[in-house]
């Protein structure tokens, strides 16, 4: 469902370090990582197209240099996209400024702005016109959550004008959150000041609230999820596969698994619950793969088992291994009769011999 807003441009904020999701993010950007068989970003990029995006600005820092390879111009998305990097990181609200160098549209325009982190299921088309409707300085999607205390809480009076902007209490007023997609209008993005650094959240959005400006939000429950975690990177790829949240970008059908070009897949092996098989993967005979996502090239041994982790792209499980709730990281290599669980994490090229790590008593 297209808006209705012809030549629609968005800024894209993709230049966070990602470090808690280590070591993913040692050699490749977080919104590079691969979640349902393609970048994460291609998910991102295909919603706003069917929203009506044509023309996108990605505002850069972490590994800038990586993200034109892998999109290039964005014919291929049918969009245009241009890069524009920050030296020095300058927060949301500088890195947001810095990229409106590259809009073209006029100021009384509403720009889109998306974070290069969060999957989303809500209407887009229609924040962008309650915006333009209510003529709002800012328009933030809100997320109503069911523990409010993890985050910062944004309050709104009963025309949907957002109050204030709460730093995390264990007494949140309200359950809805920032959910990190905003439209502004565009004079508002100049105002902010150049080269400087300048967080919307603490900063851009308060000044506003307290001159008087509309700033409106639009509150939802659909469908999201921020991917900063392993568990959660894990989950979006899972929900993707299983096609609990709909992307155009997705590379195949939905279902208990998505095998992209090359994976082997034992006729004896179960890969099920929104696991995603990488090119060249192999799984092996009795392998039992639920809810995780195998990157390129990697060897999940027989009657090895892996659930809601990731094996990085050629990292080899032994046979009888079992993996669970694991990042294992490129070209490691995990011996026979290890039980790695709870959150661990194996660093790239790393070895464990056999029965290295153990949970239970028996071996």
């Amino acid at each position: 469902m297209e808006s209705s807003l012809p030549g629609l441009e968005a800024i894209l904020l993709v230049g966070g370090q990602g470090t808690r999701l280590r070591p993913l993010t040692l050699g490749t950007p977080k919104p590079l990582l691969p979640t349902a068989g393609v970048p994460f970003l291609a998910h991102q990029l295909a919603r706003a197209r069917s929203f009506g995006v044509r023309r996108i600005v990605f505002a850069t820092s972490y590994k800038a240099s990586m993200f034109e390879p892998v999109f290039g111009d964005g014919a291929d998305f049918g969009l245009k996209l241009e890069y524009m990097t920050e030296e020095t990181p300058l927060g949301t609200g500088g890195a947001i400024r810095n990229a409106a160098q590259a809009l073209t549209v006029s100021s009384d325009a509403p720009v889109l702005v998306l974070n290069g982190d969060i999957l989303s299921g809500h209407d887009i088309g229609d924040q962008i016109r309650a915006h333009v409707d209510r003529q709002a300085a800012v328009t933030l999607h809100l997320t109503e959550v069911d523990d409010p205390t993890r985050f910062g809480c944004v309050p709104t009076d009963s025309t949907g004008r957002v109050t204030a902007f709460l730093e995390k209490t264990p007494n949140p007023v309200t359950n809805r959150i920032n959910a990190g997609c905003y439209v502004f209008t565009r004079s508002v993005i100049d105002s902010i000041p150049a080269g400087e650094v300048v967080s919307v959240e603490r900063q851009t959005f308060p000044g506003l609230i307290e001159s008087g400006e509309l700033v409106l939000g639009y509150a939802d429950r659909t469908y999201w999820l921020d991917v900063g975690t392993p568990a959660a990177l894990v989950q979006g790829s899972r929900d993707l596969v299983l096609g609990k949240l709909a992307s155009p970008a997705l590379p195949g059908p939905t279902g208990e698994h998505l095998a992209l070009p090359g994976a082997l897949l034992s006729p004896e092996a179960k890969a099920v619950g929104g696991t995603v098989v990488g090119a060249g993967a192999r799984v092996e005979a009795g392998a039992t793969v639920t809810g995780s996502i195998l990157l390129d090239d990697c060897v999940v041994g027989a009657g090895a088992t892996v659930t809601d982790s990731v094996v990085g792209a050629g990292a080899r499980i032994a046979a009888g291994a079992v993996v669970r709730d694991a990042l294992i990281g490129d070209r490691a290599v995990v011996g026979a009769g290890n039980e790695l669980q709870a959150g661990i994490r194996v660093w790239p090229d790393i070895q464990l011999p056999d029965c290295a790590v153990r949970y239970s008593s028996d071996v």
